[in-house]
């Protein structure tokens, strides 16, 4: 991986992590990421007027994964309903190399190696430590499934996002439209399921949902940048070390409990995806 590429997924990872602790800490889960995902569209919208419409051949990929992103949304609100972050975050993300790796090799011909497998191997190991880890009021079995759910999602608009971006000859196109048409169906829901509530609750917590709106769009926009230029595999795997930050995030700002057990589980889950970024492609 070229060192650029490098240092902006690595930036990626660490913008990602900061957004969902803005939106793990707000009052109402659904609408702080309506409000990210409603910021994100917002800046996609003042883009739209210098970049083109993607080629006809991405807007499968563009569609779909709009349609994918709303159930990633819904799972990840679901998720942070039943968990910590510091054991939600890295179970949903540990989860989706694994899944990219299978998608770009079904889709996209992306073989891992041996030492890919071992990664794969050492995910796996560490997600199913913090599945079983201990469980307190807030940490009950539904915040595992929910996080696994959530990690398909992200695996399925991964390569999505992926292949769309490749098959289109500017893929700053596909990011901004993406953002743009990404913004419209999560809005639409969450004003009919917080009628009469939307805007009070947005006047209590707005800053802080804008702000993680603002980084998302810098930080998936790069991953896709990224995808078009190195194999996706690659990409995922140093994107989700970014649970190492959420891990730190959520045991010292927002004072969640990390045990032994949870620790070695995180570490595990970032030695797997760094391993996998490093030698895990032929």
């Amino acid at each position: 991986m070229e060192p650029l590429v490098f240092a902006m997924v690595a930036l990626a990872a660490v913008l990602h992590a900061v957004w969902n602790a803005l939106v793990k800490v707000h009052g109402d889960r659904l609408v702080a990421i309506t409000l990210v995902n409603a910021s994100g569209g917002l800046v996609a919208l003042c883009l739209l007027p210098f970049v083109s419409i993607p080629d006809p051949a991405s807007w499968p990929y563009l569609l779909g994964s709009a349609l994918v992103h709303l159930f990633y949304y819904g799972f990840l609100v679901a998720s942070y309903l039943h968990g910590d972050l510091s054991q939600v975050y890295p179970i949903a993300r540990g989860a989706a190399p694994m899944l990219v790796a299978m998608g770009a090799f079904l889709f996209a011909g992306e073989r891992l190696s041996p030492i890919g497998l071992a990664a794969v191997a050492l995910i796996s190991a560490g997600i199913l430590s913090l599945a079983l880890g201990r469980r307190g009021a807030h940490q009950r079995g539904s915040s595992v499934v929910y996080a696994l759910l959530t990690g398909l999602t992200i695996a399925t608009y991964t390569v999505l996002d992926g292949l769309g971006g490749r098959a289109t000859a500017q893929v700053q196109d596909y990011i901004v439209w993406l953002f743009f048409l990404d913004s419209f169906p999560l809005l639409g829901l969450t004003l009919v399921l917080r009628r009469g509530r939307f805007l009070e609750t947005v006047r209590a917590g707005w800053q802080s949902a804008v702000l993680g709106g603002l980084l998302a769009v810098v930080a998936y926009g790069l991953v896709i940048w990224a995808m078009s230029l190195t194999p996706m595999t690659y990409v995922s795997a140093l994107r989700e070390t970014s649970v190492i930050v959420a891990a730190l995030i959520g045991v010292h700002l927002l004072k969640e409990p990390m045990g032994g057990k949870r620790v070695a589980a995180a570490a595990l889950v970032a030695t797997g995806v760094i391993l996998l970024q490093t030698g895990g492609m032929l």
